[in-house]
């Protein structure tokens, strides 16, 4: 009987039940707040769009078999009509993971900067607007002696990911030097240590525009490079925090994969999806550690038992919250996977999907974060008559 229904009695009832959450949410105030700083600060969702796309474009060049210019033809789009669309019993199991990883990376690092950050590593190098100084300042106020291991292991992690790109350009012309199992042992052991650097700077990234939301939360205006360094600064705070959650996702997830490497470990090279779902419910349950080091002076043991504080007092608000971000994410690798699904072997038309797709989540993630950035800022009016706010 329901399958006799027309399909857009579903599509209503869905879109209804949609704007009855979004209208009638306790922290519907935040969630607008949310969108009037992505329309002030386009940046925040751009970010996110860009290094999207960037690591699109990169996967599209390396993996993608493009026998003839045919393959690119943009009119592929002309025959949608024809398309044969997935059902969505077909696609969802692929779309839990991706979205549960999108909610948690709202707490921690949203985006994935490969291969942007090698771009950004260079700028480090080089000072760009100051930026490798105030780093290396603030790791030294702020860490003393234990500043230069961590700054020894940032500018290691850093020149890794410089020379990933070379490692993986020159491969096909290293076999005649090297066995193919050490060529793909060097590469993975590349890609490891290229990985904290990378991790770090999406985390920087997150401080960078966590801080334009509180910029714009409290109306004050800022000079662009000083805001980079004022970032650079407060994420120098939140790097304990970056640091033990790098180390615990190298431990149970890219470890595995690089000794895979070295030695027959079974299951390893299927992505570690348990281990994935480890790691992002150990973020959500953690979720306002990052934004309390970035908005406050405190240690991470004082940004944690801040962190139950504000769990005790806001766990319906921070549960609708949750329920968003996931319906959301939820339902844009939905999408994702239904028109990937649809596409099949249409590369002109995937590449304009992936477009489309780096914009929507951009905005989504953009949204959510300046949201998140609001509606902790809300919740911490009690916390504020107490203490200083990013006072450095």
């Amino acid at each position: 009987m329901l399958s006799s229904l027309p399909r857009v009695y579903p599509l209503l009832g869905l879109g209804g039940g949609y704007a009855l959450v979004m209208f009638f949410n306790p922290v519907r105030q935040a969630l607008g707040d949310g969108f009037r700083c992505v329309a002030r600060f386009k940046r925040i969702w751009l970010t996110f769009a860009f290094l999207g796309f960037g690591y699109f474009v990169f996967q599209f060049a390396t993996f993608t078999p493009i026998r003839n210019s045919a393959d690119l033809d943009l009119n592929q789009v002309t025959s949608l009509p024809s398309w044969h669309w997935p059902r969505f019993v077909e696609i969802w199991r692929e779309t839990p993971l991706p979205a549960l990883e999108g909610v948690a990376g709202i707490f921690d690092n949203a985006t994935t900067t490969y291969p942007l950050s090698v771009v950004a590593a260079i700028l480090m190098i080089i000072n760009w607007r100051g930026l490798h100084s105030a780093l290396l300042r603030a790791l030294r106020k702020r860490y003393r002696v234990g500043g230069y291991f961590i700054y020894l292991v940032l500018l290691l992690s850093a020149l890794a990911s410089l020379f990933k790109p070379i490692v993986f350009w020159r491969l096909p012309e290293w076999s005649g030097l090297v066995p193919a199992a050490g060529l793909l042992r060097i590469s993975a052991t590349v890609d490891t240590v290229a990985f904290i650097f990378e991790y770090l700077f999406g985390v920087y990234i997150q401080v960078y525009l966590i801080t334009v939301c509180l910029a714009w939360v409290k109306g004050v205006s800022f000079e662009e490079g000083a805001l980079f360094r004022f970032a650079m600064r407060r994420f120098s705070y939140v790097l304990k925090w970056a640091g033990i959650l790098v180390a615990i996702s190298t431990l149970i997830v890219r470890l595995p994969l690089l000794l895979a490497y070295f030695t027959n470990i079974p299951g390893v090279l299927d992505y570690l999806p348990m281990e994935r779902v480890l790691m992002s419910g150990l973020i959500i349950a953690f979720c306002s550690v990052q934004i309390s080091l970035t908005l406050h002076n405190e240690t991470l043991g004082e940004a944690i038992h801040a962190h139950g504080r504000f769990i005790r007092e806001n766990p319906g608000r921070l549960g609708w919250f949750l329920i968003i971000c996931g319906i959301h994410f939820f339902g844009i690798m939905i999408c994702d996977a239904i028109v990937r699904g649809a596409i099949a072997d249409r590369l002109g038309a995937l590449f304009i999907w992936k477009f489309i797709f780096a914009c929507l989540r951009g905005i989504i993630t953009g949204w959510l974060l300046a949201s998140w950035v609001c509606l902790f800022r809300q919740s911490e009016a009690g916390r504020i008559n107490q203490e200083r706010w990013i006072q450095y």
